[in-house]
């Protein structure tokens, strides 16, 4: 006999319907899995048949087939067990077509028949409702993420047998009543800038970049606190609205990475890799295409420390997602497009030893070796970094103040006015920071008087600061009138933009 569960499987961020088809049929004892099954997925008929016969139900000793259609598309993981074995099930006629055909099952069986959790649950729940079925049956550690999800029943699971059961009415299983609260509006950090002593210059820096979303580098000697000070960034960034929590949480669930209970990601993420990460590990990539570390830092922060230690060709790849927003990669067989949307933190030191230009520790580091640390890093690149800032040593005056500087709650409350100016700027657009600005809306939107302009002139000639320098500073500039609620970029605004070009300035110091 032949029966057909729904199922679904992800492809990049996004999931599509899988037909689970099976037929016993007479013959030797087999089981075959077919449509381009992984190995997990392949693995599977020795779970199954355990799961079956462990749950007190007959496995049938006759040829098993198992086609996963659509059969073009590989399948991978471990989602289908539950399907397949309720296909078998229902193939023995123990079920019958109308109590199964409009509901989606996901989950991995165990040996004894409980049901583990998977991959992905969330874009799963979202296909599921878009192509309007009656209910999910997937494992209760999978409910929270896919509860989000409104207009669709969620029901959680902890047995094959139960599941059975609630199919055939036995035990009915009620939808669960999933509370869809907005903690994401009020992220909880262990951290704030409050803890910072000193180095007021460089957080009024990183208000800048968190204002106008614009990536940032920090030159500094060892323990200035650089590495203190990015993590502190997503703090004063704006709460993740509902699309920009859904979207990121939809890669953090295709990756298995989401909290546990949790549905949808509260924080901004940020991700810091170490500097050994390849380059598909970076931008995503492998066999099976995954998202990358720029993926997983969407709509938050991406955190490179010590920059010119990473690998060049990895760096490089880094290019085409500051520019775009986006990942693409390319296999024979298909393409596969990932967001990564997030604001590029670096911090390097100034030379190998770390303490050129200190001016109270003596840098043993010949020119040679200082220009060979910094070539590490392209010009293209570093031209891609709208603020590069020098974050010097902390003084001990500064350590021992009682005083404290502004907690991240004040600044944020100053990013959050200049975010909605430029809300208010860009609305009808896909541009949502002064960072993503293109040419025409930085000539409609950074025009300078005379002054600015003569004082943008004489800073592009003395630096030899390349064209797109040069549209950094003025992007840099409207953000910098936007925290001060100004609609004209006045000269003291394009004057601190040029400060922000450190590395631009040294190379010809």
């Amino acid at each position: 006999m032949l029966a057909k569960v729904l199922s679904s499987a992800v492809i990049g961020i996004d999931a599509y319907i899988v037909e689970v088809e099976v037929d016993i049929a007479q013959g030797l004892p087999a089981f075959a899995t077919v449509g381009l099954a992984e190995g997990a997925v392949r693995e599977s008929k020795e779970r199954v048949k355990a799961a079956i016969k462990n749950s007190g139900y007959h496995f049938p000793a006759d040829r098993i087939t198992v086609n996963l259609a659509p059969a073009n598309v590989k399948k991978e993981g471990s989602a289908f067990d539950l399907p397949m074995a309720l296909g078998i099930l229902a193939a023995t006629e123990l079920l019958v077509e109308e109590q199964y055909r409009d509901y989606l099952f996901l989950g991995e069986l165990a040996l004894d028949g409980m049901v583990r959790p998977v991959r992905g649950a969330l874009p799963m729940a979202i296909n599921a409702r878009d192509r309007g079925l009656s209910g999910i049956f997937l494992p209760r550690e999978n409910a929270p993420e896919a509860g989000v999800v409104k207009g669709i029943p969620i029901y959680p699971v902890d047995t094959l047998s139960q599941v059975v059961e609630a199919l055939q009415e036995i035990t009915p299983l009620s939808p669960a009543m999933i509370e869809r609260n907005r903690q994401y509006d009020h992220p909880a950090y262990d951290v704030d800038f409050q803890d910072v002593r000193g180095q007021e210059n460089v957080k009024r820096a990183m208000e800048i970049a968190a204002a106008g979303g614009h990536n940032l580098v920090m030159i500094g000697p060892p323990g200035s606190g650089k590495t203190m000070l990015a993590r502190r960034l997503p703090t004063i960034l704006p709460p993740l609205n509902f699309e920009e929590s859904l979207e990121t949480s939809k890669i953090y669930s295709v990756m298995g990475l989401m909290p546990q209970g949790q549905g949808l990601l509260s924080q901004r993420p940020f991700r810091s890799p170490h500097h050994t990460v390849s380059d598909a590990g970076l931008i995503g990539g492998g066999q099976n295409p995954k998202p990358g570390e720029v993926s997983l830092a969407h709509n938050g922060v991406l955190f490179l420390d010590e920059l010119p230690e990473f690998k060049k060709n990895v760096l490089e790849v880094l290019r085409q997602p500051m520019e775009n927003g986006r990942v693409t990669i390319s296999r024979a067989s298909s393409s596969i497009t990932y967001p990564a949307n997030f604001m590029l933190v670096a911090a390097m030191n100034p030379c190998p030893c770390g303490f050129f230009g200190d001016p109270k520790r003596e840098c043993n580091c010949s020119m040679a070796q200082i220009n060979r640390y910094r070539g590490k890093v392209s010009g293209p690149l570093m031209d891609r970094i709208d603020i590069h800032l020098e974050v010097p040593a902390v003084p001990y005056k500064d350590l021992a103040s009682p005083e404290e500087g502004s907690c991240s709650r004040e600044i944020l409350e100053r990013v959050v006015v200049a975010r909605n100016i430029q809300e208010a700027r860009f609305r009808g657009t896909n541009i949502h920071t002064n960072a993503g600005m293109n040419t025409k809306l930085i000539k409609r939107f950074c025009k300078v008087d005379e002054r600015s302009s003569s004082l943008l002139e004489k800073a592009m000639e003395r630096f030899g600061l390349s064209a797109r320098a040069h549209t950094r500073i003025l992007k840099i500039a409207r953000t910098i009138a936007d925290l001060e609620n100004r609609e004209a970029i006045a000269p003291s605004h394009v004057a601190e933009a040029i400060q922000y070009r450190t590395l631009d300035r040294r190379t010809l110091d």
